[in-house]
C-alpha cells in the first residue's frame, strides 16, 4: 500500500464520526419521501405521540404541518437505551481490501459504520448506548449512556478496531452473547452485528440470543455478508485455493464446478436462521456489505417504535 493510499484510510478512519453524520443526515433530509415524514427538520426535538399520553407537550405547530401528532422532548429525557454488539472475529475482515477499497466495504468495516451511524441517530435524539465487541475473547465493553464522552470513547474504541485486522481469530458467539446478556441489565434494544460463522451448533446459538431477549429487551440480528463471493459464490473459473480465516483449513477447487450446489447450501442456511428468528421473536435482517446504509437506520427507526 502507497503511502497516499494509507494516508485516505487513515482519514477515512478519523472522520468515522463525520462519515456516519454525512449519511444520518442524508437520510433525514429524504425523509419526506419515507414512512418517517415528520422528523426531518425537528429530528433531534420530537418523539411521536403514543394514545394515553399527556397531551400537554404536543407541538400542535408541527401537527399543522405534518398531520401527526408529536410531543416535544426535552434533554433530560432518556427515551431507549442501545447495546450494539459486534463480531470482531477474522472472518468479519473479509473480505481483504485492495487500496482503492473504501473500508466500509469489508464486514467489520461495514459493521462498524452502521453502529457509528446508529450512535449517531440515538444522540441525536438523546438516548443511551452501550457496545460489546467479542472474537474469541470479551475485547470490550462500555454500558450504555449517553454523554459525549462516552461517545468519544466508543469511536475511539471503533477506530482501533479497523486499524488492526484480527488474525486467525475464532468466534465465540455462544459464550459472549451469554455474558453480554448478564451485564446488560435495564431495559434496552440490543443489536448485534454478526457474519453467523459461528463453528457451533445453531440450537446453542439461539438459546444465546434467547438469553438477550430477557428483561424484556427487544433483539435486533444484522446478518452482515458479501453478497458477491459469500451469497452469490461469483469468481471466475480458474483453480483456486480457499483458506478458513479462523481456521486455516484449506481446499483447491474450481469456483464454476461448486457454485450452484454451494448457493443452494447457503440460500437454505439464510432461510433456516431467519425462520428460527422468527419464532423466537428476533428481528433478522440480512444485509450485504455493498448494500446503502438506510436500511439498516429504517430498521433502526421501526424496531424502535414498535419497542416503545
Amino acid at each position: 500500500m502507497n503511502l497516499e493510499s494509507q494516508l485516505e484510510k487513515i482519514s477515512q478512519f478519523k472522520n468515522l464520526e463525520l462519515l456516519a453524520n454525512q449519511i444520518v443526515e442524508g437520510f433525514i433530509s429524504g425523509m419526506h419521501k419515507s414512512p418517517f415524514h415528520g422528523f426531518s427538520a425537528e429530528f433531534a426535538e420530537h418523539k411521536i405521540y403514543n394514545q394515553g399520553e399527556s397531551t400537554k407537550h404536543i407541538d400542535w405547530k408541527l401537527f399543522a404541518k405534518t398531520d401527526r401528532l408529536y410531543t416535544k422532548k426535552y434533554e433530560e429525557e432518556t427515551n431507549l437505551r442501545c447495546h450494539l454488539i459486534i463480531d470482531n472475529s477474522s472472518s468479519m475482515h473479509y473480505p481483504k481490501l485492495k487500496d482503492n477499497q473504501l473500508f466500509s466495504e469489508s464486514k467489520i468495516g461495514f459493521s462498524i459504520l452502521a453502529s457509528a451511524v446508529l450512535m449517531n441517530l440515538l444522540k441525536k435524539q438523546r438516548d443511551a448506548v452501550g457496545v460489546s465487541v467479542y472474537s474469541d475473547s470479551y475485547e470490550y465493553y462500555a454500558s450504555e449512556k449517553g454523554s459525549e464522552r462516552h461517545h468519544r470513547m466508543i469511536l475511539n474504541q471503533f477506530e482501533t478496531i479497523l486499524n488492526h485486522p484480527k488474525e486467525s481469530k475464532k468466534t465465540d458467539t455462544v459464550t459472549f452473547l451469554h455474558q453480554i446478556a448478564e451485564k446488560v441489565h435495564r431495559r434496552s434494544m440490543i443489536v448485534l452485528f454478526t457474519d453467523m460463522f459461528i463453528g457451533e451448533d445453531n440450537e446453542k446459538l439461539f438459546k444465546a440470543l434467547q438469553h438477550l431477549k430477557h428483561n424484556k429487551h427487544k433483539v435486533v440480528l444484522f446478518h452482515v455478508y458479501d453478497g458477491k463471493t459469500e451469497l452469490n459464490f461469483n469468481f471466475d473459473n480458474t483453480p483456486r485455493k480457499f483458506i478458513d480465516v479462523e481456521t486455516g483449513e484449506e481446499v483447491n477447487l474450481f469456483a464454476e464446478n461448486m457454485k450452484e450446489s454451494y448457493e443452494k447450501v447457503v440460500q437454505n442456511y439464510f432461510e433456516n436462521i431467519s425462520n428460527t428468528c422468527a419464532a423466537y421473536k428476533i428481528k433478522y435482517v440480512p444485509v450485504s456489505v455493498d448494500e446503502k446504509f438506510e436500511k439498516i437506520i429504517t430498521t433502526y427507526l421501526v424496531e424502535k417504535q414498535k419497542f416503545g
